[in-house]
């Protein structure tokens, strides 16, 4: 069989557990280096082409420092620190002796890195978006590497690492990085960390892709903000305090703890940004405490704090289109203990509410309708809502006041409408 027909059935994947003893005897038999073991979080690979193992490939924690490769990322050390763990190193790859193919060792690399991604995220809970390997140069051309569509980057110093420290063993070496996602080294160097990079529940906002300035950033609406805490006593501004918790909010955070969490573990790039309290002693930015954010919050206009965060997210989202929905919040009761009901604008690609209105339990959705929406901007835009809102007075108002579309569904609560509408003909719809 010709060599690249034979290579469409070159599979692989990673070991399984009763393999791992044969793949590490193999690996410390046969790799120039030996083996002993693989650097924090690791996989095991083998390529296997009509189930014989043909190649033996292993990733680990990618190098602590690196600077052809810190410089074309461009992280921050600070970042750098935290994101390391999405960098996979390829500290191993193997060609079983005997087996002489052309194309094979690109052609495995290429599909080692097609998969190693999702791998990772199964076995360890988080995405890796960039994969780098160091050649020796004085034994290899990294022929493979290139072909499989590494970039090179330049050379180490020769400089190694052993129990924390530096010491220099004169073996320069060639850098390769290979980019697992399109926007690698943008989402490694954001100033938050990424969506694509969490790997578990999806924010709401990118706050990467917000204005969070004072010039129509959320800072500037925060301002906005009567603060009601007495002057005596306060170390935290209200607008950093709250943009704390808006922030943490956006990214995910859904309690309390969770946002003094989110706060806690933020770098101190972001804590400047956010405009949080600088320790003189310390040198260094402190974030708010959980108690203090609770209590801020807590003491807040809450309508007026709803008010601002929703015109802000209106006006970084831009849409198209907006849904007027109501929704009865599971576990939540006001003061007499019972179910609240909240009837929302959301944004219809984002799921973001940008103004919302509760709704007494001895009236229904339909008075609100046009209070909720008055802050709204809407003109040029659709808005969508269920067939308790197919009413007269609501289109009247979204064409006339707020020169919008609107797309209401028709039920039997609309009986001659619904009537007249089974009624068209096809030619109806004609131009």
């Amino acid at each position: 069989m010709p060599a690249q027909e034979e290579l469409q059935s070159l599979v692989v994947r990673p070991i399984k557990p009763e393999e791992e003893p044969q793949w590490n005897r193999l690996m410390d038999e046969h790799h120039y280096l030996g083996f002993r073991q693989l650097v924090g979080e690791s996989m095991k690979y083998v390529a296997e082409l009509n189930g014989q193992w043909v190649a033996l490939l292993g990733w680990g924690t990618a190098a602590f420092k690196c600077g052809s490769r810190d410089e074309w990322i461009g992280w921050s050390r600070e970042q750098q620190w935290r994101r390391l763990l999405f960098l996979a190193n390829n500290a191993r790859f193997l060609i079983l002796p005997q087996v002489r193919m052309p194309n094979l060792a690109s052609k495995i690399l290429s599909l080692n890195l097609r998969r190693l991604s999702a791998d990772w995220m199964a076995v360890f809970g988080h995405k890796v978006v960039l994969a780098e390997t160091f050649v020796e140069h004085s034994r290899f051309a990294g022929t493979c590497y290139q072909a499989a569509g590494w970039i090179q980057l330049g050379q180490t110093r020769g400089f190694g690492r052993n129990g924390g420290k530096y010491y220099h063993h004169g073996l320069s070496k060639t850098i390769y990085v290979y980019p697992l996602h399109r926007s690698a080294r943008q989402l490694l160097s954001a100033p938050f960390l990424a969506p694509e990079l969490t790997g578990g529940q999806k924010p709401m906002v990118d706050l990467n892709k917000v204005n969070l300035g004072r010039n129509e950033g959320l800072l500037g609406q925060l301002q906005q903000l009567k603060d009601p805490r007495k002057r005596r006593g306060i170390r935290h501004s209200a607008t950093s305090t709250l943009m704390v918790a808006v922030c943490a909010v956006l990214s995910g955070a859904r309690n309390f703890l969770a946002i003094g969490e989110w706060a806690a573990d933020l770098p101190q790039d972001l804590l400047r940004r956010l405009g949080c309290r600088f320790h003189p002693e310390k040198r260094t930015y402190i974030p708010p405490s959980e108690p203090t954010i609770r209590r801020h919050l807590q003491s807040v206009d809450a309508d007026e704090f709803d008010r601002l965060i929703n015109e802000w997210l209106a006006q970084q989202a831009d849409p198209d289109a907006v849904a007027v929905d109501g929704k009865t919040l599971r576990g939540a009761r006001d003061k007499d203990g019972k179910k609240l009901h909240l009837m929302s604008a959301l944004l219809h690609k984002e799921g973001v509410v940008i103004a919302q209105k509760q709704v007494d339990r001895k009236t229904n959705e339909i008075p609100l309708f046009q209070p909720l929406l008055e802050p709204v901007d809407l003109k040029g835009k659709v808005v969508t809502a269920d067939a308790l809102h197919t009413q007269v007075e609501h289109a009247t108002y979204l064409k006339e006041q707020k020169e919008a579309d609107y797309f209401f569904t028709v039920k039997r609560n609309q009986g001659t409408l619904l009537k007249a509408i089974e009624d068209l003909e096809k030619e109806d719809f004609s131009p």
